[in-house]
């Protein structure tokens, strides 16, 4: 494997050895917490400790700050693996100079969210962050799999991310409303996006199946992927 591989697999190893083990610990903690305020609810006392609150709230600031950072990390590898040898910033040095200034705008959106209580800036940061993802998922140096969109990782990881930066924005009403119409809110959209990680386990795996070497690129290109055919 070659430097360019190499630096692709930094992508997959952050999500299973860090993400998704926080994705399983959030939703235990989820689950608790529900199920000790269903108790408190009936006046029942339970078994589960006070604190499973507030350590969800914990993990889960963690998990959706490492789901969007995660999602940065996957389009600045194909984005910056091909505008480099391809020397874009002599190309179109416009498109480079905006990309570059992309990234930290973005990752500044988001620490200036997790910062933020007023919810007018909140929203504001929120949707600077998610404006950042979008803009730099639609280059063309992404691949989205847009004609198997229902299937496909990059898909699947934004609707998540932006899922995640949302739940980021609200949490702070979770515990001012007392209707709990937010808190409903983000058990639904959370299921959601439970599912959405999921299915980026699968599509996951498949990308990475289907991703050649870079040494092999140039014969495995020339494959016939309709008919399932390469040339000797």
């Amino acid at each position: 494997m070659g430097a360019k591989d190499l630096a692709g697999l930094v992508h997959p190893a952050i999500a299973i050895f860090f993400v998704f083990p926080i994705i399983g610990i959030v939703v235990n903690y989820a689950w608790q917490t529900r199920q000790r305020r269903l108790k408190a609810a009936d006046g029942t006392k339970g078994k589960i400790p006070s604190n499973v609150g507030s350590e969800h709230l914990k993990l889960g600031q963690w998990l959706s700050n490492s789901v969007v950072a995660l999602v940065l990390l996957g389009v600045a590898h194909p984005i910056f693996s091909k505008m480099i040898p391809d020397q874009t910033w002599t190309k179109d040095p416009t498109r480079f100079g905006f990309v570059v200034l992309l990234f930290p705008l973005t990752i500044a959106s988001l620490v200036i969210l997790n910062k933020a209580r007023p919810k007018l800036w909140r929203g504001i940061f929120a949707s600077l962050a998610g404006m950042g993802l979008i803009l730099l998922g639609c280059q063309p140096e992404v691949f989205r799999r847009g004609n198997e969109w229902f299937v496909s990782h990059y898909y699947y990881g934004m609707a998540a991310a932006m899922l995640m930066i949302f739940s980021l924005a609200i949490f702070p009403d979770i515990y001012q409303d007392r209707t709990n119409r937010w808190r409903n809110i983000h058990i639904v959209l959370n299921c959601i996006a439970l599912l959405l990680f999921v299915g980026q386990a699968f599509t996951g795996t498949r990308d990475l199946l289907e991703i050649p070497l870079s040494w092999q690129e140039t014969h495995l290109y020339k494959c016939d992927f309709t008919k399932l055919i390469c040339p000797p």
